[in-house]
């Protein structure tokens, strides 16, 4: 066990400006006497100790200081210190007195800080050249606030850069604030290269905190470098692969250097250069070709200025417009067709790729494949219009279109007619005749009255008119119709209602009486055999099917008086006539 006074103090303590600062004093009494008192000083600046509190068991002193307000005293009588300031990292002293045992002491040196804030970083703003004749300036960083003052450091790409021969520098600069507080900057010199156009560039501030040393990272940069063209590009771009007549093509130019050179664009007439620069979007190396043909395709040529050193390159390209033209329709014969005829349709045309033919009516409906198209029998109904249409089956979208019309000569064709026509006399009716033919043909009727013409697709129709006479009803109507190739007639009968209606009384009359004389023969031979006059039975069956088979079969025959004027006949089977009475 010890036998003298001693008295134990961390020998630093940290403290964040603005924090509370807690300094212990731990002290051992030999034969666990107590203390007499306690004084707790701080050193000023004279390294003169000024007393802060004198304790004894009392009561506590605190003395009149700069401190008084800001002090406490634990119960392990611990000194605490708030709202710490800079003027605060001094030597604090703890005094035990413990009568005959003597009087100890020791110290504790409060360290105040103050973490830097995160740095702040400021690439170069105009752009660095690789031709640059001086170490140019990559960026400044600084960061506030800091105390004790931090130092920093630069990095690149993740590496951190080191001073080198002149050629990396790195400039700091300490600036002590009012506050008290430092603020630290630093400036990067270093040359850069093309490469340098993707490198990232950031600084670092280092402090240290309770003997451990931290850092804070600013954030990544990026230098704008400045350097000339090495390769160029040039390409023909196209909603399609095959560039075809009628599309929108552009020719982008792409250069590797920085700021972009200044493009200008060409193209190849025969031996000299047609500058097409006004048509090109300025300085975006891009040139609009918009519905392009045949006399597009050519060689381009794009052509690459950089300002920085007047260096000059150039890159051409090939545009291919892939087209179809020449879409021609030969018919053989070429000479008028009449009706019957068959006709050849020849279809050509040129084109750089292969080609595909295919034939539609008029209605778009498809015919067949193949260039030629043969129509045999031709009537007016055939349709009027055919069309060649060409396909590159290569170049997708790629089509062309040629119509013929197919002219079918011939004389009129009538076609339908109003006949028979159930009328009334005095009545008033409309005629039809309808009919079809090349030229157009004329119409007329064997009688007066209102005609209206009107035409229906490919045939002429006409409608008369007329009041229905007893002339009309007896000799009914005529249509003609003519063209220079001929004539066609037919003749419309009128069929008068009233008669017709007569005879379709005769008619049900006639039926009515059949249906009488039929019920009538029923009721005799069922009188003649229930009379027994007609046997019937297993042994008297008569087999009336068969006339041969018995000589005494019975054949009935019952004829109408209006028709043979006769009441009845019976007859044998030998076919002789019997007397009345026999029946």
């Amino acid at each position: 066990a010890a036998s003298k006074l001693e008295i134990s103090m961390p020998a630093v303590v940290e403290v964040e400006i603005g924090g509370t600062a807690r300094i212990e004093c731990n002290f051992y009494i030999p034969e666990n006497a107590s203390y007499t008192y306690i004084d707790w000083f701080y050193v000023d600046r004279s390294n003169r100790q000024v007393r802060l509190y004198h304790i004894t068991a009392s009561g506590i002193l605190e003395d009149d200081t700069d401190y008084k307000g800001r002090l406490s005293l634990g119960e392990d009588k611990a000194l605490s210190i708030s709202s710490v300031t800079l003027q605060d990292a001094r030597t604090f002293v703890c005094q035990v007195g413990a009568g005959s045992y003597g009087v100890g002491e020791n110290s504790t040196e409060l360290s105040v800080y103050k973490v830097p804030k995160t740095p702040e970083i400021e690439p170069n703003s105009g752009g660095i050249s690789v031709r640059s004749n001086e170490v140019p300036e990559i960026a400044r960083c600084w960061s506030r606030n800091s105390f004790p003052p931090p130092n920093i450091t630069w990095h690149k790409n993740g590496e951190q850069l080191h001073p080198w021969e002149n050629e990396v520098t790195m400039k700091s600069t300490l600036t002590r604030e009012s506050s008290g507080l430092y603020t630290v900057s630093s400036v990067l010199y270093a040359p850069v290269t093309r490469e340098d156009r993707d490198s990232r560039y950031r600084c670092t501030v280092h402090y240290w905190l309770r003997g451990q040393r931290h850092a804070l990272d600013s954030r990544e940069v990026k230098v704008n470098i400045f350097y000339s063209t090495e390769h160029l590009k040039m390409q023909v771009v196209s909603s399609s692969a095959l560039v075809k007549e009628g599309d929108n093509v552009t020719l982008v130019c792409e250069a590797d250097g920085n700021p972009p050179p200044v493009f200008s664009f060409f193209k190849k007439n025969l031996n000299e250069w047609q500058d097409l620069s006004s048509l090109a979007e300025p300085e975006s190396g891009v040139l609009n070709l918009h519905d392009v043909n045949k006399s597009s395709s050519g060689t381009y040529r794009c052509q690459s200025l950089d300002l920085d050193d007047m260096t000059q390159k150039e890159e051409d390209v090939d545009l291919v417009v892939n087209y179809i033209e020449g879409v021609r329709v030969k018919m053989e014969p070429s000479s008028k067709l009449r009706e019957g005829d068959d006709v050849k349709l020849s279809c050509d045309a040129h084109s750089p790729v292969a080609l595909n033919y295919q034939w539609r009516d008029g209605t778009g409906r498809k015919l067949a494949d193949g260039n030629q198209l043969f129509v045999k029998n031709l009537t007016f109904e055939t349709s009027t219009t055919f069309s060649c249409k060409v396909v590159a089956p290569s170049v997708p979208g790629l089509e062309q279109s040629k119509q013929v019309s197919v002219t079918v000569e011939g004389k009129p064709r009538i076609v339908a007619i109003s006949s028979p026509l159930y009328v009334r006399q005095d009545e008033v009716v409309n005629l039809t005749c309808k009919a079809i033919a090349f030229p157009r043909p004329t119409v007329q009727w064997s009688i007066n009255g209102t005609a209206h013409e009107y035409m229906d697709n490919q045939h002429i129709a006409s409608n008369l008119t007329v009041r229905v006479s007893h002339d009309l009803l007896q000799a009914g109507a005529m249509c003609r119709v003519s063209n220079t190739l001929g004539v066609s007639e037919k003749h419309i009968q009128l069929v008068d209602q009233k008669s017709t209606a007569e005879s379709q009384g005769v008619i049900i009359v006639a039926i009515i009486v059949a249906i009488l004389v039929v019920a009538v023969l029923g009721a005799v031979i069922y009188f003649l055999h229930k009379k027994g006059k007609i046997p019937c039975g297993r042994a008297g069956k008569q087999d009336i099917t068969k006339p041969e088979a018995r000589k005494d079969k019975i054949v009935v025959e019952v004829k109408s008086d209006k028709l043979s004027e006769e009441a009845g006949l019976l007859q044998g089977a030998n076919g002789e006539k019997r007397p009345a009475a026999d029946q």
